[in-house]
């Protein structure tokens, strides 16, 4: 399994290719615009100009890119990678995306003699620089384990957690905690402000105790030095929150933290907010708070 492809190289797709690449893949790539992957094409990764010439040359495909809608083009269309994999080929799409989409493909591919996982990742371009990203997979076992070294390149807690979809599932849970604690962490700091005490103070003792989580002690810094640059994407998790809704729905399941969460990001996308990261549900707050809104 040394030829790979891969399609998309956003915030955390580039930093999965070089950690694929480091660990002796060869590994071609496909997005919509050359000029982002410029820079992994100077370290070592090769350009392929269609996404079928992609698919019939690599042994695995990996996909992470924007939405669910991009998923199903570049997986069904005429020449996309399911009309163009050789039988035998691995599909992992990463991208956090539906999980009756990921049983859609995984049947597909299943038809053709080929297989696919659902692989969505944990952890901002921080872990995926590193190669510590959490992988939750969804797929056949045996699938996973051929594809295990090549996910194993790019994150350190890798885990199967059942059948196709399975994975989707997993990351859903994960998003549903990630909206309630953000709304938690940015009350948390205001609060503190409000009360007159420093909150970095305040955060270094809170952060070591019950309420310690990765959006306090990582994002919580960012909000207070009004760092708003994207680690992930305010309309991505947006979109991530939607999925999740929409999933919990069907199974008849009430969701009032993240249905709140929802509402508030999306708030902050419509003035303006959309390409910062998701730490600046914080500045808003803020400004909701002083009666702006």
């Amino acid at each position: 399994m040394k030829k790979i492809g891969f399609i998309g190289t956003g915030v955390m797709g580039r930093h999965m290719v070089r950690n694929l690449m480091k660990h002796g893949y060869a590994v071609s790539l496909y997005t919509r615009t050359k000029r982002k992957a410029e820079e992994l094409l100077a370290e070592g990764a090769e350009w392929k100009e269609t996404i079928s010439e992609l698919a019939r040359e690599a042994d695995v495909v990996i996909t992470i890119v924007g939405f669910p809608e991009d998923v199903e083009e570049v997986y069904f269309k005429e020449d996309g990678i399911l009309n163009n994999a050789s039988g035998g080929t691995v599909f992992i799409d990463m991208t956090t995306s539906s999980p009756e989409l990921a049983v859609k493909i995984a049947e597909a591919a299943q038809r053709n003699g080929q297989a696919a996982l659902d692989a969505p990742v944990s952890g901002s371009d921080v872990f995926a620089e590193a190669g510590k990203l959490t992988i939750m997979a969804g797929g056949e076992p045996s699938s996973f384990e051929k594809v295990r070294p090549v996910l194993e390149a790019m994150g350190e807690n890798v885990v199967l957690q059942g059948p196709p979809g399975a994975g989707q599932h997993t990351k859903m849970s994960n998003q549903i905690a990630i909206a309630s604690t953000m709304m938690g962490v940015v009350e948390a700091i205001t609060y503190a402000e409000k009360a007159g005490l420093d909150p970095a103070v305040v955060m270094s003792s809170i952060e070591h105790g019950a309420a310690g989580s990765f959006s306090l002690s990582k994002l919580g810094k960012k909000m207070i030095g009004n760092d708003f640059e994207p680690g992930f994407y305010v309309k991505h998790f947006v979109k991530d929150m939607g999925i999740a809704l929409a999933s919990a729905e069907r199974m008849e399941l009430p969701v009032p933290g993240l249905r709140l969460a929802k509402e508030m990001y999306e708030e902050l996308m419509e003035n303006g907010g959309e390409n910062e990261g998701t730490q600046a549900l914080y500045k808003y707050y803020k400004w909701k708070a002083e009666g702006n809104v």
